[in-house]
């Protein structure tokens, strides 16, 4: 009996240009013989991995590096959609926080951290005859993205990218195609949370992603919480502020939060008043100790 998923179908028509786009994005990975996709499980990587197992079946495999920068509840995600696109996925143990030029977290950190990732996807590729896929999108290319020169130095392909699909054709693809996490939030690494300069650790990041998994129990969605030295600055979309400034001041939720995240080691919490702004430490690159603009800060245990 045949177990392959089905084949992916438009169930909504996608505009003249998007759908073009889409075609040739197809067409292209279909072309490859065998594909490695970086596949991290967010929106992008995603639906290069789905159009891969879509067009060239288990000749396709997905492989996630796992370190403590990858927050634990993405690593699920990445697993629940693997199964269900029916996608040969692997997992690989990663080491970039033994590189000081990653884990003193200077400007190019993420130069570090691919040139590890793809140091690794290189030999699992040669060994399948494969090509090495990324979720670059169009979008990516214009932010500041130092992994993107130790993915070109390897030759990883970047079909999303080639085909001119940028982030919001992305979001309108995956849901024309049924993926259920089509809208699902940003989430870059654990590592995207300390302000350049500021050195990181396992313990650092596994401090960041628990205090990100208390927020989200609470029914925050999409957020970062930032660290900067023993301070946790909580960003939530600037929508969302007046409710959560009104639940601060009338609820409990304020002592719980100072007492979760003081518990953790924070010394003090802060809310940032500009709200989520992805990228945000990257405004001004040239002082590792830009903080970004002003906060309300809590403090556990402080008076006056």
């Amino acid at each position: 009996m045949d177990s392959s998923p089905p084949p992916l179908t438009l169930l909504e028509a996608l505009p003249p240009e998007l759908g073009e786009a889409y075609r040739a994005v197809s067409d292209r990975i279909a072309a490859f013989p065998r594909v490695v996709v970086a596949y991290s499980g967010g929106v992008d990587s995603a639906l290069v991995a789905a159009l891969a197992v879509d067009r060239i079946g288990d000749r396709a495999l997905a492989v996630t590096g796992v370190s403590p920068a990858l927050a634990p509840h993405l690593r699920e995600e990445a697993r629940a959609q693997a199964r269900w696109l029916g996608l040969r996925h692997q997992e690989i143990l990663t080491a970039e926080l033994e590189d000081p030029a990653y884990a003193r977290n200077p400007q190019d950190r993420c130069y570090a951290c691919k040139r590890e990732l793809h140091g690794l996807l290189a030999p699992l590729a040669l060994a399948a005859d494969a090509v090495v896929l990324d979720g670059v999108n169009l979008d990516d290319l214009a932010d500041f993205r130092p992994g993107l020169g130790a993915a070109r130095e390897r030759g990883v392909i970047s079909p999303l990218a080639e085909a001119g699909i940028d982030k919001q054709g992305v979001r309108c693809l995956s849901r024309a195609l049924g993926l259920p996490w089509w809208d699902k939030p940003a989430q870059p690494c654990l590592a995207s949370r300390f302000p350049y300069g500021e050195p990181i650790t396992a313990a650092r990041l596994q401090r960041v992603a628990a205090a990100e998994d208390w927020l989200r129990a609470q029914g925050f969605r999409e957020l970062r919480v930032r660290s900067q030295g023993e301070t946790a600055r909580i960003e939530l979309p600037a929508g969302a502020l007046p409710d959560v400034l009104a639940r601060l001041a009338q609820g409990p939720l304020r002592q719980e939060l100072v007492a979760a995240l003081g518990n953790l080691g924070f010394t003090a919490v802060a809310l940032d008043l500009e709200g989520l702004v992805s990228g945000k430490l990257n405004r001004d690159r040239s002082a590792a100790t830009t903080f970004g603009v002003g906060a309300l800060t809590l403090q556990p245990g402080a008076g006056g």
